[in-house]
């Protein structure tokens, strides 16, 4: 079902300190910085080999991503796997009583098939399925 990581999201407060910080102190500096209107953030987007580390910080008090930062605090929001099948794997993990967050795909940031696995169903870590 998994064929590899995608991207882990990492929430900031700040997105321009954020991606300021991590250009001295990793020196990466982000392919793609965009505002995502659908999920009410903005995106700064890192290709780091393989992977992607994006940070997220949102536009809109309405944003899941403000409650989420008012909750735990910056850090890890969640980490994307690639799968083959999204459609397919949502069925099976249903099917498993895996809770979904979201029960048919949607548009993500780069325009891939995207769907949400909730966090509860996961030792509190929310998941991400991403299809190309």
């Amino acid at each position: 079902m998994i064929t590899g990581v995608d991207h882990i999201a990492i929430a900031v407060e700040n997105l321009e300190d954020a991606v300021k910080l991590y250009e001295k102190v990793l020196g990466i500096k982000p392919e793609q910085i965009t505002p995502f209107d659908p999920q009410k953030v903005k995106v700064a987007i890192f290709k780091v080999g393989e992977t992607k580390i994006e940070l997220i910080s949102p536009l809109s008090p309405e944003s899941a991503v403000t409650k989420f930062l008012q909750k735990r605090g910056e850090g890890l929001h969640h980490i994307a796997f690639k799968v083959d099948k999204i459609e397919e794997a949502l069925n099976t993990l249903k099917r498993e009583g895996i809770r979904l967050v979201d029960e048919q795909p949607r548009l993500g940031v780069e325009g891939a098939k995207v769907a949400f696995l909730h966090p509860k169903s996961l030792k509190n870590v929310l998941i991400e399925l991403c299809q190309k």
